[in-house]
């Protein structure tokens, strides 16, 4: 692949809520330092709702000689918040582009059930129960806006966009530089991941699978996308207790990706970016239901995964033991 990555989080906003509050200069700089040097990335998706932030990480990242997928990830909001979000995101990645970055515009991410107006109800969960009798007309409301999304971030990002996107919404990819989809594979369509993926890229754009990613216990690589229904959350999203038993299951979710990133190799995918480096609020017991591939200790400090060295390993083609298992530990309470 031309793009090996993996997605970085800044915080995710909900309302006047704002996650990771350990998040910072030093602790960021740590972590894509880590990102490139021990995992052998060659590119970042910096998410996030906060600009500010998202363009922090994204100088950081672009200073290291990464490139930058700058992703300002919605959450709730309507089609004015969105577009102004959109807009704020894409002045600052113009500017970054200017200085001699490599950028990518990623104008939003599954708005559908991220946000409102574009399927029935009030939360995701309504909005996926809904999924099934809407999937006639959900794709025309997502290609409707994303028309005034892409009008808005051209007007001030001259670089390549694209849009993280979820099969269902059908986008119309004529505006877009890159074919972007998040896509996870479950058991029920493991049969058909790799034909999926060939036929994504028979479409004759570069194509970037800009989510893909297991958690980490016993059972969860058949459920994919789906690893996260093991958590309850509040009102703010915010995970407080796993709702059952479950296994560690490190292997499992190494081997996952393993599975995965050979898959992309051989379908001629331009991009990839795993999901995800931490979930930053998947503490303790939560880490179980965690895509990422540390193990938050905190919202500042990590330690590596299984995954972790599965991923290094894949993305540099070989084995770098003792370096390798050194620098990785420096992400571990500090």
């Amino acid at each position: 692949m031309r793009a090996r990555g993996i997605s970085y989080d800044t915080g995710w906003v909900v309302g006047d809520r704002i996650g990771r509050p350990g998040f910072d200069h030093a602790t960021c700089e740590r972590d894509l330092r880590a990102v490139r040097d021990d995992l052998h990335c060659t590119a970042v998706r910096v998410m996030g709702g906060d600009p500010g932030r998202i363009e922090l990480a994204a100088g950081v990242a672009a200073g290291l000689g990464l490139e930058v997928w700058l992703s300002p990830y919605p959450l709730e909001l309507n089609d004015r918040e969105m577009l102004d979000l959109f807009a704020d995101c894409a002045r600052r990645a113009e500017r970054l582009r200017r200085r001699g970055a490599e950028v990518v515009f990623v104008t939003g991410a599954e708005i559908s059930l991220m946000n409102r107006g574009f399927l029935p109800g009030e939360d995701i969960h309504e909005r996926i129960a809904g999924i099934r009798a809407h999937l006639g007309t959900v794709g025309a409301a997502v290609n409707a806006f994303l028309t005034r999304a892409v009008a808005t971030v051209r007007e001030h990002f001259h670089g390549p966009i694209t849009y993280a996107s979820v099969p269902f919404e059908r986008v119309d990819w004529a505006p877009f530089d890159f074919l972007s989809v998040d896509l996870y594979r479950s058991a029920a369509v493991a049969d058909q991941y790799a034909g999926a993926l060939r036929h994504l890229v028979a479409q004759g754009k570069p194509v970037a699978i800009t989510e893909f990613g297991c958690a980490t216990y016993r059972g969860a690589a058949d459920r994919g996308a789906e690893g996260l229904e093991i958590v309850e959350y509040d009102e703010n999203r915010a995970p407080v207790l796993l709702n059952g038993e479950f296994e560690r299951d490190e292997e499992g979710q190494a081997q996952y990706l393993r599975e995965n990133l050979a898959e992309f190799e051989a379908a001629g995918i331009d991009s990839a970016f795993v999901f995800t480096f931490a979930l930053f609020d998947h503490v303790g017991e939560l880490d179980l239901a965690s895509y990422g591939i540390v193990e938050a200790v905190d919202d500042r400090n990590w330690s590596p995964k299984a995954a972790f060295e599965a991923v290094a390993e894949a993305y540099a083609g070989a084995r770098h033991d003792g370096d390798h298992d050194g620098r990785a530990a420096a992400g571990r309470s500090r």
